[in-house]
């Protein structure tokens, strides 16, 4: 599995605003995306600060994604966003959560 973990800044007083964004325009598009497997959002206290954590069955699948829909997910926030989204990618190394193959077996 593969994760992308997108640290963003929003304007005061919009997380409720990103919320709506989120469950009504972004979630969907992304159930749309081949290899999606899930997604988390956490707030630090006082709502200006949000990471996103999506979830995908490869790092090819997750590359396609950064090209095909990340695009349009920028621009659903731009409303809400104080500067650009810092996105960092990697590899999920082990998760009690969702079943990880093992890498080394590979």
């Amino acid at each position: 599995m593969f994760a992308r973990n997108v640290a963003l800044r929003l304007k005061p007083n919009s997380l409720n605003e990103f919320r709506r964004i989120f469950d009504v325009e972004i979630i969907p598009l992304l159930r749309k995306q081949p290899g999606f497997k899930d997604v988390f959002t956490f707030a630090l206290t006082g709502g200006t600060d949000v990471t996103a954590i999506s979830l995908w069955d490869s790092k090819e699948r997750a590359e396609a994604y950064s090209t095909t829909g990340y695009p349009q997910v920028v621009k659903s926030l731009e409303a809400v966003l104080d500067g650009n989204p810092k996105l960092r990618v990697s590899d999920i190394v082990s998760s009690t959560f969702h079943k990880v193959a093992d890498r080394a077996a590979a």
